[in-house]
């Protein structure tokens, strides 16, 4: 009995969705190249349950390149109005197409000369015909079993600001680069640092020369504590690296390595990477390679920089 209620929820949910598909037109097009082309902002409001399906259109809209912000139609009359501008466009939703605060709102807006647009349930209510715009969100019938509760209904209008988010995100080109400025915290910012956001630079990269004493390419190591120390010529090239793991299998076959110059350990050809490149790249070639550091070259093959595996992993990377 439980399943079958919340599969039918589920089902007529889905259908009610579905239905969009078929139902968006011309004019949706035509919302979607005017929210384009607007200088200002986009200013979503509503009330009750479509004021929180107003809530979440107007973040996606933002995070997706979209200037957004929400207005609670109830709080509009009481001084909120002000946060209009010239310019801002309204996205009025409602489900029934006659809701008075939203109603009130609009007449404000185009007192204003302001723009506006509206997403109903009841295409020629009043607020569709109120707004300079209007898109139909129609569904056949609400998941609640008395048809009275708004649940259908607002999944379906979810489903069409995410559409016109994401209609107007590729509208504009934008890139992955602008979505990851959008979101610089969390997980999701995580997948955007590049290895130029942590990499160290200056002095707290290793790095000796060509013939500097193996027991001072050690201090350095140590003092630097990556494990490793890049080999550098008069020009910054980078010739070389000499990690620990390479003192290791030098002590094994040198009775004398400290008599050496770090020209005469270092191994050629060492695990690079651009400042560019995702951060989230330079951990895959760390595990594939199964070392811990790697470093970044600038120009002419000059020394930029290093990034080391606690680095990634401090940042959250992974």
């Amino acid at each position: 009995m439980i399943l079958e209620a919340a599969r039918r929820v589920l089902q007529i949910e889905a259908d009610s969705v579905r239905d969009q598909i078929d139902n968006l037109g011309p004019a949706f097009v035509e919302v979607v190249e005017e929210i384009a082309a607007c200088r200002g902002r986009v200013c979503v409001t509503g009330i009750g349950k479509s004021g929180l399906v107003g809530q979440k259109i107007a973040a996606t809209l933002a995070s997706t390149g979209t200037p957004a912000f929400f207005l609670h139609a109830a709080e509009a009359s009481h001084g909120d109005l002000g946060m209009l501008v010239t310019g801002d466009i309204v996205l009025a939703l409602s489900s029934s197409g006659a809701t008075p605060e939203v109603l009130k709102l609009l007449e404000f807006a185009r007192a204003r000369s302001l723009r506006s647009i509206a997403f109903t349930g009841a295409p020629g209510s009043p607020i569709s015909r109120a707004a300079d715009r209007s898109v139909g969100i129609t569904i056949s019938q609400e998941a609640c079993h008395l048809n009275l509760a708004p649940t259908a209904s607002t999944t379906a209008m979810l489903a069409v600001g995410d559409a016109l988010a994401i209609a107007l995100s590729e509208m504009r080109g934008f890139k992955e680069e602008d979505f990851a400025a959008l979101h610089p915290g969390g997980r999701l910012g995580t997948r955007f640092l590049r290895v130029k956001d942590l990499m160290r630079t200056g002095e707290r990269v290793p790095r000796v020369s060509r013939d500097t004493p193996m027991s001072e390419a050690i201090q350095e190591m140590s003092r630097k504590m990556m494990g490793v120390t890049a080999v550098v010529n008069g020009a910054g090239a980078l010739l070389g690296v000499i990690s620990d793991g390479d003192l290791r299998r030098l002590l094994e076959r040198d009775p004398a390595p400290l008599s050496r110059t770090a020209g005469d350990c270092l191994h050629s050809n060492p695990k690079t990477i651009g400042a560019e490149e995702l951060a989230s790249a330079a951990l895959a070639r760390m595990e594939e390679s199964r070392i811990t550091s790697l470093f970044i070259l600038g120009e002419h093959g000059r020394l930029a920089g290093a990034v080391h595996l606690h680095d990634l992993l401090t940042a959250g990377v992974g």
